[in-house]
């Protein structure tokens, strides 16, 4: 067992460095100052190279050798998940990982200066040199295999690419003749829900409804920040969004989305923290909790029902009409928006694949970063029929690049595929959710998604834990069902 305690010492520090960079990474987003950038980016390569030194240490190599018979059932999960780092991070020098970190870090404010001044040219550089070192980094890792492939693994480990790409192919064979058919045959809906909204109202409204679904404020809170985010861990689960004066459905939609993800976070089993047994099971699985969250609870007629009466005592003076009414509103497809976080349910995955396309032919040397601009807008008309005003509205309005997070964005489609899956089978379990809704019992899907998804935390693989969740392996016919079945009703087609 010595080896095993000498093992556990690794893990926990391994995982509790990961847990400083996280708080330190939301304060950068959320509450420095903007002249710490350069000592951030110092105290982001220190700890990086720390735990990076510790992942692929000598030591930690042969403990994981000499360990296979002291590993019993329930921690085969931590071995696994430790055993992968070690093998994959142990290619990668501590140098590179030293200029990756420091180069994240700073590249954040320029990508906040080139979005403010809508200036692409600003990000231009800096967004070259993380191309440039997130490829070399897949070249440390495997030289031969596609560098988009190396990559996406960051985000989902056990999931192919080409498993992930068959997906997004069928989610656009899927959604382009249905959108098409909304576009010439449905009834319009002409209505929006702007307004003059305080950005004060606003916050009150999402602490509301955060109340409403049950947050835990007692390990959690909610801030604001250029891009809305979700961070942290069992005890400590952070979420942000973004508000706009005219619209207050968007950041209210985003809490309800990072709310997803902070639930799954703070229901992952606590008496495993510090190691990954306390963590989730990659992004795709994260992305269809926050997804379902936002669409199959945040964009139902039933959930409108019950919070338009809240919605109203914040905003007094607007005058929102019946719920069905405003439902219709909230789900119109936004034919003329250039905005991924501000799409409809159907838009939002050719945007989605829009980035996809551009990201991995990045990574491939298939484009160069100064074509970004125009092959973006090129690809906003071609799939959504639109042209974004300026850079600030198309090719800088995300942030996943400044982080390097390449290969990130196919886990949003591919988790909203995922959580029409997990809603039809809590409806085979339930019946109508909207039902719970109405009774204001949101504990029910907390207890579900609790029992089949969170309290695994990183025990199962993806495939493992979708399968143990729906009996199934992952498959797209439900959301195919799903949007076809919404949309038709919406839009009378």
């Amino acid at each position: 067992m010595r080896t095993y305690e000498e093992f556990n010492q690794y893990v926990e520090r391994i995982e509790n460095l990961k847990e400083v960079m996280g708080v330190l990474h939301w304060d950068q987003e959320v509450m420095m100052p903007e002249g710490g950038v350069n000592a951030r980016a110092m105290q982001f390569s220190v700890l990086s190279a720390m735990r990076h030194e510790l992942i692929v240490d000598e030591r930690l190599g042969e403990l994981i050798e000499e360990m296979p018979g002291e590993v019993d059932e329930e921690n085969e999960s931590i071995y696994r998940e430790i055993k992968r780092l070690h093998e994959r991070s142990r290619l990668v020098p501590t140098e590179l990982i030293k200029e990756l970190s420091q180069l994240t870090s700073r590249s954040f404010p320029i990508w906040v200066e080139a979005k403010r001044k809508s200036d692409f040219k600003h990000f231009e550089k800096t967004l070259q040199l993380l191309i440039e070192k997130k490829c070399e980094m897949a070249r440390c890792i495997d030289g031969d295999a596609d560098p988009y492939e190396i990559l996406i693994q960051d985000y989902e480990p056990y999931l192919s690419l080409s498993s992930i790409e068959e997906i997004l192919v069928n989610l656009k064979d899927s959604l382009v003749p249905l959108i098409k058919k909304i576009r010439e045959e449905g009834e319009d809906i002409k209505e929006t829900l702007e307004g003059d909204f305080g950005l004060q109202d606003q916050k009150y409204l999402s602490e509301d409804v955060l109340n409403l679904i049950g947050y835990d404020w007692s390990r959690g809170r909610l801030d604001t920040s250029p891009h809305p985010f979700s961070m942290g861990n069992v005890f400590d689960a952070r979420i942000t969004t973004r508000f706009e004066e005219r619209n207050f459905v968007d950041g209210l939609l985003s809490t309800i989305h990072e709310f997803g993800h902070a639930l799954y976070t703070l229901s992952l089993p606590s008496e495993h923290y510090g190691t990954p047994l306390c963590g989730d099971m990659g992004m795709i699985i994260h992305e269809s909790q926050s997804r379902f969250w936002e669409n199959h609870i945040g964009k139902s007629l039933a959930f409108w029902e019950e919070i338009l009466p809240i919605i109203e005592l914040r905003f007094p003076k607007m005058k929102f009409g019946n719920p069905e009414k405003v439902y219709r509103m909230v789900n119109r497809v936004k034919l003329d928006n250039s905005i991924r976080v501000n799409a409809d349910e159907l838009t939002y995955h050719l945007h989605i694949i829009i980035r996809y396309e551009i990201e991995s032919a990045l990574i491939r040397g298939e484009l160069q970063v100064s074509e970004i601009p125009s092959v973006w807008n090129e690809k906003m008309e071609k799939y959504l029929g639109i042209t974004p005003e300026n850079d600030s509205t198309g090719c800088l309005q995300d942030i996943h690049w400044s982080h390097g997070s390449f290969g990130y964005f196919p886990t949003y489609s591919v988790g909203s595929v995922l959580a029409a899956q997990i809603n039809h089978h809590i409806e085979q379990d339930v019946g109508d959710i909207g039902e719970l809704i109405r009774k204001g019992d949101y504990q029910y899907l907390k207890n579900w998604l609790g029992e089949n998804i969170h309290s695994h935390g990183g025990k199962y693989t993806t495939s493992e834990l979708i399968k143990r969740a729906t009996g199934e392996d992952i498959k797209i016919d439900y959301f195919v069902e799903y949007i076809n079945r919404k949309y038709s009703e919406l839009y009378r087609i």
